[in-house]
C-alpha cells in the first residue's frame, strides 16, 4: 500500500524500486489502499482514503530511471489491483505516475537556460525544511513593463503530471516555434514546476496537509514560506497592472477529464469574466486537439463557497480577487487516469497551454 504521512496530504502517491529481476522475468506488483484515516476538509475524516486515488488503470514505470512508460492496465479483485510488468535484467523503477523531482526542476532549468540566454533560472524562497522552490523567468520584451505571466505546479505533491505539463510548457517556450517567439517578446512569463518541493523530496502526498495544502494557504499570513514569495511578485505585477494571466496546473479525480476550475460568475466583475472566457476557449480549442487524444471538458467546475470551508485562499481564486481587473486566474486540470497520459501526453499539453496564452495575448494586442 501507499506510504506517507496523512498529516503531510493524501496517502495516495507511490514510488519503488526493484532490483534483482532476470530478464523477461515477470513481476506482480499487488497494490491496496492506504489504512490509515485521511484528512478533507481541513480536517481529520477518520478513516481511509478511497482506495482508487492509490490505484491509476495503468501504472507507470522505467527501466532507467528516465523514461517513464505505461503498464498494461492493472487486474481488480476484492479491492486491490495487479500491475504486471516484465524485467529487462536490471533495476526496475515502478510508480503511481511519472516522478518529476526537484532534480528534474534542476534540469528542466539547466536545459532551458542553455537553450536561451532570455532564460534566466531564480529561487523563489527556501521552503519550511529548506529547500530550495526553483524557477524560470523568460522574457525578450523591449517593453519595461510587459503583461505578467504567472504558472505554477504541484501545489498538491501527488499530482506529478502537473510538472511534466508544466516542463512540457517550457520546452516550448523556449524553442525556436515562432509562436513561442512571439509571447516571449511581449511578456515576461514566471514558471515555477513544483511548488510543495518538501512533500515532493519526501513522497507525501501534500493535498489536504496539517495545518492546511499550499492551495490552501493563500491569504495574508501564509504557512509557506513559497506561497509567500510567490504573492509577492504577484502583487509587484497587480501594482503596475500588468498581472494578465495567473496559472495553477493541477490534476484532477480519477474520472475526470481535462478541465479549468474557476471562481464562480457571481463573485467576479467585468472585464474579468469576459477576459477569461476568452482564455479557456483559446485554450479548450487547442488542447482538445492535441493527438492521441487527451480528453477535455470545455465546461469548468467552481470553487466557491460551496467547494472547500477555505475556498477563499485557492490560489487561483485569490487572483481573482485580489487581481487587475482583466486579470485572468484559473486552475487548469490535466486527465492522469488514461492511456494516453504519459510524458509525452502531458509535455503536449504543456505546449498546447503555451500556444493558447500566445493566441489569447496576441488577440488582446489586436483588440487595442
Amino acid at each position: 500500500m501507499p506510504g506517507g504521512d496523512p498529516e503531510r496530504g493524501w496517502p495516495c502517491w507511490w514510488y519503488l524500486r526493484v532490483d534483482g529481476l532476470a530478464q523477461n522475468e515477470r513481476l506482480t506488483l499487488d497494490l491496496a489502499g492506504s489504512n490509515l484515516p485521511a484528512r478533507n476538509n481541513g480536517k481529520s475524516t477518520g478513516k481511509p482514503l478511497a482506495a482508487y486515488w492509490a490505484m491509476p488503470e495503468r501504472a507507470t514505470f522505467s527501466t532507467d530511471g528516465k523514461t517513464w512508460r505505461h503498464t498494461a492496465p492493472g487486474k481488480r479483485d476484492d479491492g486491490r489491483i495487479r500491475y504486471e510488468i516484465t524485467g529487462d535484467g536490471g533495476p526496475l523503477w515502478i510508480a503511481w505516475g511519472p516522478p518529476f523531482t526537484p532534480r528534474d526542476t534542476d534540469d528542466l532549468l539547466a536545459f532551458a537556460a542553455k537553450t536561451l540566454p532570455a532564460a534566466r533560472p531564480f529561487d523563489l524562497a527556501r521552503t519550511r525544511e529548506g529547500r530550495p522552490v526553483r524557477g524560470l523567468c523568460v522574457s525578450e520584451a523591449t517593453n519595461a513593463a510587459p503583461p505578467g505571466i504567472w504558472i505554477h505546479a504541484r501545489q498538491h505533491a501527488w499530482e506529478s503530471g502537473s510538472s511534466w505539463v508544466a516542463r512540457g510548457l517550457v520546452e516550448w517556450l523556449v524553442s525556436a516555434d515562432a509562436d513561442a517567439q512571439w509571447l516571449r517578446q511581449h511578456a515576461e512569463l514566471f514558471i515555477v514546476p513544483i511548488m510543495d518541493v518538501d512533500n515532493v523530496a519526501t513522497g507525501n502526498g501534500g493535498k489536504e496537509a496539517n495545518p492546511r495544502d499550499h492551495n490552501r494557504d493563500w491569504d495574508d499570513q501564509p504557512v509557506y514560506p513559497e506561497v509567500a514569495a510567490a504573492q509577492k511578485q504577484l502583487r509587484a505585477f497587480i501594482k503596475a497592472g500588468r498581472c494578465d494571466i495567473f496559472l495553477d496546473l493541477h490534476n484532477p479525480g480519477p474520472g475526470d477529464p481535462t478541465f479549468f476550475y474557476t471562481l464562480d460568475n457571481a463573485l467576479l466583475k467585468e472585464p474579468m469574466i469576459t477576459q477569461r472566457d476568452r482564455f479557456i476557449q483559446f485554450a479548450y480549442g487547442r488542447i482538445s486537439k492535441i493527438k492521441p487524444l487527451i480528453p477535455m471538458s470545455n465546461q469548468p467546475k467552481t470553487t466557491g463557497a460551496s467547494y472547500h470551508p477555505l475556498w477563499r485562499n485557492i490560489s487561483a481564486n485569490w487572483g481573482c480577487m485580489n487581481g487587475n481587473p482583466h486579470t485572468v486566474s484559473l486552475c487548469l486540470e490535466t486527465i492522469w487516469n488514461y492511456q494516453n497520459c504519459t510524458t509525452e501526453g502531458y509535455r503536449a499539453v504543456g505546449k498546447n497551454l503555451g500556444l493558447a496564452i500566445a493566441d489569447f495575448q496576441r488577440g488582446k494586442l489586436a483588440a487595442k
